[in-house]
């Protein structure tokens, strides 16, 4: 995870040209008390926010993003960014390096992302062949500002259980650092690792391993009170 001595800067930085959109993606300029909210989440505890996923507020949440979606309007909103996602990521897609997937209990968004193009062996910085990739999510991510992004780190069960935990959270950290450098919203985002722990596919193989060493993305509505 990063120190607060380094998300103050970033933080600082995003407010100084502070955003948000509203519910058909248009740019608009944040009200006073939406900026006040933000400033005052990031001097007091809500700055573990963006490190830990346990801590975030919903209505800090709101307010960050200027309202939250209500009623049958949330189905469609997710409906409509998941289209908006597969069309993005169509050539990814039918490469096998991504899914897109929506789950219908409670309209969230589930990007899963292989480490074919993301990371080398033991590593978490990202490849320069995966940052195409982001780019497309994180503008679909920006047009459909009433969401948060959880990101979530996974590996093979080659290895250190300790070694794989921190692995993960590095990777998921990176690709979260990533996105708040395309100007994604800090407060909309949060990420951790689940190391060897939830593989999708036989840690016997290779092909199976490079299933199992991924990001996911969890987008998830964030709905009015």
């Amino acid at each position: 995870m990063r120190t607060r001595a380094l998300l103050t800067p970033l933080l600082a930085a995003l407010l100084l040209s502070a955003c948000a959109t509203n519910d058909l993606g248009d740019s608009r300029d944040m009200s006073n008390t939406q900026k006040g909210a933000i400033i005052g989440s990031v001097s007091g505890a809500a700055l573990g926010a963006i490190v830990n996923h346990k801590n975030r507020g919903k209505g800090a949440l709101i307010g960050a993003v200027g309202g939250g979606l209500a009623g049958t309007g949330v189905g469609y909103y997710m409906d409509t960014q998941a289209k908006d996602l597969q069309k993005q990521l169509q050539a990814e897609i039918q490469r096998g390096e991504i899914s897109v997937e929506k789950r219908a209990s409670d309209n969230a968004l589930l990007v899963s992302m292989t480490s074919t193009t993301g990371f080398d062996t033991n590593s978490s910085v990202l490849k320069p062949g995966y940052t195409p990739t982001l780019n497309k999510i994180a503008r679909v991510l920006n047009q459909y500002g009433k969401t948060t992004v959880t990101v979530i780190g996974h590996t093979d069960s080659v290895g250190s259980n300790a070694a794989n935990q921190t692995l993960s959270e590095n990777r998921a950290q990176s690709v979260l650092d990533y996105f708040a450098g395309q100007n994604v919203n800090p407060l909309r985002l949060q990420a951790y690792g689940k190391g060897e722990t939830e593989p999708r596919a036989d840690n016997g193989t290779e092909a199976g391993r490079q299933l199992n060493r991924r990001v996911e993305l969890w987008i998830q509505p964030v709905v009015a009170q």
